[in-house]
């Protein structure tokens, strides 16, 4: 989710970095309003294969639509994880941090939130709002890890914090702790958590929005808390809008997707998706063309087109019939949906959505 910085106001953005949120515009009425809209909508079919139509002898689409989605599918900032007994547990951007649950990937069910009684310990960084941002969902010996962020649109006095359960379901998960924190005098801003594993079993964090970008921080495997003071800047756009790190191990390398440009706007946002790769967890990750994501680069793989605008805060995993790339975006009248494409692998070893 976008959250532009206070002190960015003088800094050197490229040209499509987000404007703010219209004077007295909260980021979240702006989420509340998405999500109410969304709710409403009931389900998301656009064709049955997912795939842009096209007339006889037309070009194929420059990005497919999403899948077909039914039930509950109003989210902002989906993250999947794989159940040991089937199916698959979902959470998002809501109060408490929200929850969902599928059997098939396709129909997803409202399962409440993580923290039905509240959460207490955010407050000082949401100024006392349960809107909980951008969790991020994974299972490790039997528990549900579920790292999540506290803060405020427009500021970098922000939180990451960890939750665990050993079933997922709502008001079962125990409180861990601060993982880290940021405040006006670092250059981060410490949201938009994801945890990734290396081949030699390390866990890390990747995190970050806007501010100087993201960056990745080593989890110790005992407690799922920070293990020491060391941070790599992994990438970057001056500034600018980048945020929503997921980082996917495949085939020799590690892809770092982001999120470039202006969410939270309804179908005005313009958010996409972007990818870059490295053959060490820790960088330099590169673009297509070879230029380091702390410069501002990243090859896209997903922007808005037709009727799907803004598709972003994107999470990535491995299925047992393909790998799955989720997002969120918005339709025309501003609802924010679940969006699921295949995730296809070229000759190069570059992903594309389809």
């Amino acid at each position: 989710m976008t959250r532009t910085p206070h002190h960015d106001s003088t800094a050197a953005a490229p040209p499509t970095a987000p404007a703010a949120p219209p004077p007295g515009t909260s980021r979240r009425r702006l989420l509340r309003g998405a999500l109410a809209t969304g709710a409403l909508a009931g389900a998301s079919v656009i064709g049955a294969s997912g795939l842009r139509p096209t007339a006889a002898g037309a070009a194929p689409a420059a990005y497919p639509f999403p899948g077909v989605v039914t039930g509950d599918t109003g989210v902002h900032d989906p993250t999947f994880v794989k159940r040991p007994s089937g199916g698959y547990l979902v959470a998002h951007t809501g109060n408490n941090v929200a929850l969902k649950t599928s059997a098939d990937r396709t129909d997803f069910r409202n399962a409440g939130s993580a923290f039905p009684g509240g959460a207490p310990w955010t407050s000082q960084y949401t100024g006392g709002s349960r809107n909980l941002w951008a969790p991020h969902l994974s299972h490790h010996n039997g528990q549900y890890h579920l790292y999540y962020s506290a803060s405020t649109f427009g500021s970098n006095h922000s939180a990451i914090f960890l939750a665990t359960s050993s079933s997922g379901e709502s008001g079962s998960w125990t409180h861990q702790g601060l993982v880290i924190e940021s405040g006006g005098s670092d250059d981060y801003n410490a949201i938009d958590p994801h945890l990734a594993v290396d081949a030699e079993g390390r866990w890390w964090l990747a995190f970050g929005s806007f501010w100087s970008g993201i960056k990745l921080i080593r989890i110790d495997p005992a407690t799922g808390r920070r293990l020491d003071n060391s941070m790599v800047a992994i990438a970057g756009r001056g500034g600018g809008a980048i945020e929503a790190p997921t980082i996917f191990r495949r085939g020799g390398y590690y892809y770092l997707f982001v999120s470039f440009d202006r969410c939270c706007q309804g179908a005005d946002s313009t958010y996409r998706v972007m990818v870059g790769r490295s053959t060490d967890i820790t960088g330099p990750y590169r673009d297509r063309n070879g230029t380091a994501m702390t410069a501002g680069g990243g090859t896209e793989i997903m922007a808005g087109h037709d009727h799907i605008h803004g598709p972003g805060h994107q999470d990535v995993f491995a299925d047992t019939d393909h790998d799955i790339l989720v997002y969120h975006y918005y339709a025309d009248n501003g609802a924010a949906l679940l969006g699921i494409n295949w995730l296809g692998w070229d000759g190069d070893g570059w992903p594309y959505a389809h």
